[in-house]
């Protein structure tokens, strides 16, 4: 008699593996935006302020720049809203200030992203905005894009969050 080995739920990437275009890009994008988060969970304002590299990056830097990077490519390139009135910081958000915390930097992320999707869902992704550097770009290229950036920083994440306690992993 052999025991059945139980499968694992699917993980949100898993379960569009047939979706369309748009839910593997918005299914992708929301991934990476949930790692991060869990990346910063649970630990002390001085820990996510902590520095442990050279170039000075911590976590509480990476959740200030990305929730910049949605402001900046989603409302301000996208939706075409003037940059004065995002409140967009200086050298893409990087700088942590003394009132900012892990608890006011994730719900800034939080409603920075509610907006990207306000905002995306309102188009298709072959609609186009004017770009000072590229032209036009695409909402279709702004996913592909800022899937990349918040993956790359996602993993940045991961790897000063085990530096910090130790964690690692999807989780953790």
């Amino acid at each position: 008699m052999t025991s059945a080995m139980s499968t694992p739920p699917l993980a949100p990437d898993e379960q569009v593996s047939t979706g369309s275009e748009r839910e593997v890009l918005e299914t992708f994008l929301d991934l990476y935006r949930t790692i991060l988060k869990r990346k910063i969970g649970g630990l002390a304002d001085e820990q996510l302020r902590a520095r442990h590299v050279p170039s000075g990056t911590t976590l509480a830097g990476l959740v200030k720049h990305l929730a910049a990077v949605e402001r900046e490519w989603f409302q301000a390139v996208l939706a075409g809203r003037p940059t004065e009135e995002l409140g967009l910081p200086d050298a893409d958000g990087w700088a942590v200030s003394d009132a900012d915390t892990g608890d006011s930097l994730l719900a800034d992320y939080d409603r920075a992203c509610a907006e990207s999707r306000q905002t995306a869902a309102r188009l298709a992704l072959d609609d186009t905005a004017p770009h000072a550097r590229l032209g036009r770009v695409s909402l279709r290229w702004i996913y592909v894009h800022m899937i990349e950036e918040t993956a790359r920083h996602s993993g940045h994440a991961d790897i000063l969050r085990e530096q910090t306690d130790g964690a690692t992993g999807f989780d953790g």
